[in-house]
């Protein structure tokens, strides 16, 4: 391995702090916006459709885990044993994803629990290496330490990004069904929690919902008609509506098996009940993606789709996301 601190510059090595490596770091998250724009002092990169992993190398060992500290290790040992590979210890900031010929898909990424499908990690960060606390130097500085740390090699993919016309690229990542962009401000250093230093440019409306409840099943349909979803707003589950498509036959059993242990009597949503009949309602545990038309004037959603469960977000966190 390439020295990566050796691709950092005189006044970048200043910002690196000699440490031990931690066993957890919160990661750095974008912030929607719909105000898309070019700016000399941004780059912009894909927006991936996966799940969050921050990988941890220490020695011979790998970790890698959600957002919410989730164990990802054996679900994807692909991966952990490329990383195990490598030379050096590190922690990386990527996005575990299903490929689906030039996109990813989490949608797809689902069914990798059935069936073999391509998957990737997809790194784009570097906050630690080999002793080095990277947080404090610029984005630039860690993708360049990035690109000398890692032999970027199947499952392991290195994040690009472009630094001209943001908005061109914008257009272009729709056209291709891309989830969208991601912006970030070319000086940024890494910190945690949501940040306008980095920027989400979404394609298409969609983010996690709480499932409160579901319906009972009509006509031939197996398993439930439809999910009841909502999301947090000052500590209370508001309802943002019903989620009766894209199940196939085998999710909707799945699903079903899933909700059952989590029937409870009363409602979990602010207010009356959004429905009364034939209705099952649950405890706020499960978290789905969702993708859907918009928001309605009275806050429910148009046209929503059923794209997967979420292990790695808990229900807590999941509110409203506004540009």
């Amino acid at each position: 391995m390439a020295d990566p601190l050796a691709k950092l510059s005189p006044d970048q090595l200043k910002r690196v702090r000699k440490t031990r490596q931690p066993a957890w770091i919160d990661p750095m998250l974008a912030t929607l916006t719909n105000d898309y724009f070019s700016d000399p002092e941004w780059v912009f990169e894909p927006k991936l459709d996966g799940i969050r992993c921050i990988a941890f190398k220490k020695g011979d060992r790998v970790v890698l885990l959600s957002r919410n500290k989730l164990d990802l290790t054996a679900a994807y040992i692909r991966v952990a044993d490329a990383l195990r590979k490598q030379e050096g210890d590190f922690i990386l900031d990527g996005e575990l994803a299903a490929i689906e010929g030039d996109r990813t898909s989490f949608s797809l990424l689902q069914q990798a629990r059935h069936q073999k499908v391509p998957l990737a990690y997809f790194v784009f960060d570097i906050p630690f290496v080999n002793g080095s606390d990277l947080r404090g130097v610029d984005l630039l500085g860690r993708k360049a330490a990035l690109k000398a740390a890692i032999r970027f090699k199947a499952p392991l993919r290195f994040v690009s990004h472009i630094e001209t016309d943001g908005e061109a690229y914008f257009e272009e990542a729709c056209k291709r069904g891309w989830e969208g962009l991601i912006a970030k401000r070319a000086a940024s250093t890494y910190v945690k929690g949501r940040t306008k230093d980095w920027l989400k440019f979404k394609c298409s409306n969609e983010q996690e919902f709480v499932i409160g409840g579901y319906t009972d099943p009509q006509g031939s349909r197996t398993g439930f008609g439809a999910l009841l979803v909502g999301y947090y707003d000052n500590g209370e589950l508001l309802y943002a509506g019903k989620v009766g498509t894209g199940f196939d036959h085998e999710t909707l059993l799945e699903l079903l098996a899933r909700m059952k242990p989590l029937e409870r009597d009363a409602s979990p949503f602010a207010g009356d009940p959004p429905l009364r009949k034939g209705v099952h309602w649950l405890k706020p545990k499960l978290v789905a993606q969702v993708g859907f038309a918009e928001w309605t004037p009275d806050g429910r959603l148009r046209h929503p789709r059923f794209l997967g469960l979420r292990s790695d977000k808990k229900a807590r966190d999941v509110v409203r996301e506004r540009g």
